[in-house]
């Protein structure tokens, strides 16, 4: 059984960093795309970062480029989400997600939250100004 738990987020104020982990257990993750994504209240889930099997090719949001890093540790499989320069905007619950199917190391990942089949429980980051 596939399970993604994720520790880290929590309360900071503008400027400030975080981090999000995400550890997989069931099946091994590195073969699969991993992604970020984040929902506000009354607003869509929206894909935040991406990142691939192999861990060297990343997608981001346009509106945490730069300010958000999305990394890998295949050994524990685990997804990271360093998320610095906060901003009050940046407030809302993260999910971290994976594919269902495997993926070629290498590719890059896509970021339509229908590709991804699992989901982490959702952690609170709350960003004051």
């Amino acid at each position: 059984q596939v399970h993604l738990v994720q520790s880290g987020g929590g309360s900071v104020q503008a400027g400030g960093s975080l981090r999000l982990s995400c550890a997989a257990s069931g099946y091994t993750s590195s073969s699969r795309c991993m992604a970020w994504f984040r929902q506000a209240p009354g607003q869509e889930r929206e894909g935040v970062a991406t990142i691939a099997p192999g861990g060297g090719s990343t997608y981001y949001a346009d509106s945490v480029k730069g300010r958000f890093t999305i990394s890998r540790d295949n050994a524990k499989n685990t997804v990271y989400l360093h998320m610095n320069s906060l901003k009050p905007e940046d407030s809302a619950m993260y999910y971290c997600a994976a594919h269902a199917e495997a993926w070629p190391r290498n590719w890059g990942c896509g970021m339509s939250k229908d590709t991804y089949n699992y989901w982490g429980q959702g952690t609170q980051v709350t960003v004051s100004s």
